[in-house]
């Protein structure tokens, strides 16, 4: 029988401003760990820590733009296009747009605080 996830995980962001994280499936909501799936809501002005993270991850912006700066440049990534990130790939996330940004985020495996590889701020 298939199983109904009723509602999302909110999980707290890592950034400048307020950044909503709603886990459908993953290490916390559904008991997942090898994908995650969030819906993501990132204002404008929004900018993250950078990062090497050992998962894949694959995003498809859904509202605005959003922006994936890397060891060799910057990304735009607008609204009807998706981008994918390696694992061991630096990368930084940010809307820097006004009006920010709506996109789903598919972590293979599952994000982890503890494999994330965030860079210290």
């Amino acid at each position: 029988m298939p199983t109904l996830i009723e509602k999302p995980t909110i999980i707290e962001a890592a950034g400048n401003k307020p950044k909503k994280i709603e886990e459908f499936a993953g290490k916390v909501n559904s008991g997942h760990d090898n994908i995650s799936i969030a819906r993501m809501t990132s204002p404008g002005g929004w900018v993250e820590p950078g990062q090497r993270p050992e998962f894949e991850e694959l995003t498809v912006v859904l509202e605005g733009t959003l922006s994936v700066e890397h060891e060799s440049g910057t990304l735009k990534v607008s609204s009807g296009q998706a981008v994918i990130t390696h694992p061991g790939e630096w990368v930084r996330y940010s809307t820097p747009e006004e009006g920010g940004a709506k996109y789903i985020a598919v972590c293979l495996p599952a994000f982890s605080p503890d494999t994330v590889n965030r860079d210290e701020e």
